[in-house]
């Protein structure tokens, strides 16, 4: 490597020490912003939201929920990567007083600036563009003006055309990771952009047209990634993921869990221990669920991130968010591939697992499981069409010994007989591992409006002789056609559990041997009493009621008949 090489490689490292310190101090002046500048945030914020949703716009005439939100987060998610890299290069290139876009790709000694910017870059993001593929270069490639002369062969010039270079660009993303840590990461990232779809028009030229447009809105938005506590193109990415799924019917079950619901698990999972050192999510979808939990989390602590989810374009869109924001990619493992048929953490054990997987989903139930560690302890398996309790099964094998985990089932689990019940019953009298039971309420996921309830576990619980019982089902706002669950009935349900104590109408300290006399029955009612005693009823008033309007009645009907006789008509009775 040549001596300007070796400095440049040097004055990377360098710049990245700067550049935390820099982030240091940035973030010790945004705790001093006055409430005035934050509050101008969320205006901005709300604006940035809503401008996002006016570029989905142009997409959702041609094609349904699901796909154009491929399209509007992978262009985000590549615009995010060439904001990252371009930041990234350009703190390497300050001493030689060169700006990464600028640099000339057929001249020789930019080439060779290239090449070791390639270096540090991919060592240290992963990944790599070259100045000619960063989103702002092809935005402005589309955005010219076309030329509509003719070659020799008589073909008609293209010089505006965006999809083969975006296609080019995709593939270079991904083969820039090659024989690196971070391929798996990259591998197929970009598959759901079918940029030939005729979705996106009839003819290339129209095609052309509608990517170039959103491109070109996309590249007037300033994401301010430069601002490491701002997160405004995380928000903005979970904004859209959200908006996504509320429209997408019962599909949206799939891939998102509502924030609200997020925040209520990753502080439950958290809340007593903030040191947790990584977190898994066997049904991951978007990965939002294990971001909240990162949120949550103790910053001072290193954590790792495990997932595994079953859909292709789910799993994707999953890899993104991590990368989007802004975690490693040697921080997280998001594998593709059906949880419970083929788990691929298996050999791990988990501080902290969160979970919303599919309601009584199907499952082969294959009596070879009886075999399989995570099932055979319990004498009997999940029915082959609910395999809520399989799931809860599968976690809680890869659940660390001083481990927490938090999952969101439907109401059935509490109290569903036969095999559900069997193995309810083992969870209970012989692990003893059951540490909450939350009742929340009905209508808050999109595309079911059926009640449900968070399960908590753990296999080292500090009250080993009872079981805490929460109704949270009576206490939301309802918003549109949606239950939402406000800060204020978070900090509730996460203050019951934390403080352990009755709570009228609330909160219930069951013993064991209330459980087992209600024949290992989780229904919460049973537990938490929320009968309210209608009001008392006065007979000999309502008598006495009625005998005033009786009066009043014979008064009025003896009026009528006084009109119709000076009228001379008959009476109407």
């Amino acid at each position: 490597m040549g001596k300007w090489r070796k400095g440049l490689l040097y004055r990377t490292k360098v710049s990245c020490k700067l550049n935390l310190a820099h982030s240091t101090t940035a973030i010790i002046f945004n705790r001093f912003t006055t409430n005035l500048i934050q509050s101008m945030s969320e205006e901005q914020r709300r604006q940035l939201r809503q401008q996002l949703w006016n570029i989905a716009d142009s997409l959702r005439g041609k094609m349904h929920a699901d796909e154009f939100r491929d399209y509007m987060l992978g262009f985000i998610f590549y615009k995010y990567l060439s904001e990252k890299i371009e930041r990234f290069a350009n703190a390497i290139l300050e001493a030689d007083g060169r700006q990464f876009a600028s640099l000339d790709e057929s001249n020789a000694d930019d080439v060779q600036m290239i090449e070791a910017v390639k270096e540090a870059t991919i060592e240290e993001l992963g990944y790599f563009l070259r100045p000619s593929e960063l989103f702002h270069a092809v935005a402005q490639k589309g955005n010219h003006k076309a030329d509509t002369s003719k070659d020799a062969e008589g073909e008609e010039n293209k010089s505006n055309f965006v999809i083969p270079d975006l296609t080019r660009i995709f593939k270079n993303i991904e083969q820039s990771t090659q024989g690196t840590e971070s391929a798996d990461d990259f591998v197929n990232l970009f598959e759901d952009l079918d940029l030939s779809s005729s979705k996106l028009g009839n003819n290339e030229k129209a095609k052309n047209k509608l990517i170039t447009d959103v491109l070109n809105h996309l590249d007037q938005i300033d994401f301010q990634l430069q601002d490491s506590e701002a997160d405004v193109l995380g928000d903005a990415y979970e904004y859209l993921i959200g908006e996504f799924a509320s429209g997408a019917g019962k599909k949206a079950g799939e891939f998102y869990t509502p924030q609200e619901v997020s925040k209520v698990l990753s502080k439950l999972v958290t809340c007593q221990n903030k040191n947790i050192r990584n977190v898994y999510d066997p049904t991951c979808g978007s990965g939002s669920l294990l971001l909240r939990v990162k949120k949550e989390a103790s910053k001072e602590t290193p954590l790792k991130i495990y997932g595994q989810e079953l859909n292709r374009t789910t799993y994707n869109l999953a890899r993104m968010n991590m990368i989007l924001h802004d975690v490693h990619y040697a921080d997280f493992d998001i594998r593709q591939e059906d949880t419970l048929e083929h788990p691929q953490h298996r050999e791990h054990r988990f501080d902290a697992i969160v979970a919303n997987p599919p309601f009584s989903a199907n499952w082969s139930a294959n009596p070879l499981f009886n075999s399989d560690d995570r099932f055979g302890v319990y004498g009997k398996l999940a029915p082959t069409t609910k395999a809520d309790m399989a799931f809860v099964q599968h976690m809680i094998y890869q659940l660390a010994e001083d481990g927490v985990m938090a999952v969101v089932l439907p109401h059935g689990v509490l109290f569903r007989g036969s095999a559900e019940g069997h193995i309810r019953q083992y969870l209970i009298e012989q692990m003893n591992y059951l540490d909450a039971v939350i009742g929340l309420p009905a209508n808050i996921f999109y595309g079911t409006s059926i009640p449900t309830c968070v399960l908590v576990f753990k296999k080292c619980r500090k009250n080993p002789d009872d079981v805490l019982f929460i109704d949270a089902s009576q206490h939301f706002e309802k918003v549109k056609t949606q239950n939402k669950l406000l800060p204020l009935h978070i900090d509730r349900i996460i203050s019951a559990y934390q403080n352990r104590t009755n709570e009228a109408k609330y909160s219930h300290v069951a013993s064991l041997a209330d459980i087992k006399a209600n024949d290992y029955n989780l229904n919460i009612p049973r537990y938490v009493d929320t009968f309210e005693e209608e009001e008392r009823v006065d007979l000999e008033g309502v008598a006495k009621e009625l005998e005033a309007l009786d009066g009043d009645i014979k008064a009025t009907d003896e009026k009528i008949a006084d009109f119709c006789k000076q009228l001379t008509i008959s009476l109407p009775f």
